[in-house]
């Protein structure tokens, strides 16, 4: 319970927008440090909309206008340490994040740090707002988080960096190096965001996942060749990938001609 009695808001907001999955982290008052109830809470959220077949895309986003999250609830993970709390059991919201077969997308603004910035780059694709501000500083406290994904993204010279020193980077600096894919004006990133997820979501929901597939297996070419040619031969012979064949091909070159 909170204050005079009243009930705790909920962590995770958890939302459908159409075809979009919206889940935001929900402690604005401690710019959304991640409690162990909000990451169980999450992970929930991303398996819950993962498995949907109507949910073509999950958004993640920060309540409050100050941060996206600023990183762990340290005095909880101090408790942990104390034995005074049980560590959050099972698997890790980054790990559900990677395991998502549907496409993950951040809505960054404020402070994305620590923990925070572990989250925002398990996702697929990730949009900040022109205040945005990204610290990767797990080496400043004894632990060496974001080696195995951050690479991929900013490469490895750009990584071990950040990486190593735990030097802060703003949101132009972000757009840059490919920490991000687009900045936006800081008030607009969540409907911008959820206007690519539900581009994204409009199209074939089984060629979107085999794509993001593909791309996530990282195999060398002639092996990635190899698998989208498998993926290709499997989707054309789906009556889903057929129906939409026809309508971009009654698009482009009219209706077909009659037969002689």
């Amino acid at each position: 319970m909170g204050r005079m009695g009243h009930p705790e808001p909920p962590p995770v907001l958890v939302e459908r927008r159409g075809p979009v999955g919206l889940l935001v982290l929900n402690r604005p008052a401690k710019l959304n440090a991640l409690s162990l109830q909000m990451l169980a809470e999450l992970e929930r959220g991303l398996r819950e909309f993962d498995a949907d077949p109507n949910i073509g895309a999950i958004v993640l986003t920060g309540a409050g206008e100050r941060a996206f999250s600023a990183g762990g609830d340290m005095a909880e993970q101090v408790a942990v340490l104390d034995g005074r709390l049980a560590p959050l059991p099972g698997g890790s919201p980054s790990g559900a994040l990677h395991a998502c077969a549907t496409p993950t997308l951040a809505a960054i603004r404020g402070y994305c740090f620590g923990g925070g910035a572990l989250l925002a780059i398990a996702c697929d694709i990730r949009l900040c707002g022109d205040d945005a501000r990204f610290k990767f500083h797990g080496a400043s406290y004894g632990r060496a988080l974001g080696a195995a994904d951050l690479p991929r993204i900013v490469g490895e010279p750009k990584a071990k960096e950040l990486l190593l020193s735990g030097d802060e980077v703003r949101a132009a600096e972000a757009l840059r190096i490919g920490l991000v894919n687009h900045v936006v004006p800081a008030a607009e990133v969540l409907d911008e965001t959820l206007g690519l997820a539900e581009r994204i979501a409009a199209n074939s929901p089984d060629a979107v996942r085999r794509l993001k597939e593909t791309i996530d297996l990282a195999l060398p070419i002639e092996q990635a060749l190899a698998h989208e040619a498998r993926v290709n031969q499997e989707l054309g012979q789906s009556a889903d990938s057929a129906a939409r064949f026809r309508r971009a091909a009654a698009r482009i070159v009219g209706p077909a001609e009659p037969s002689l």
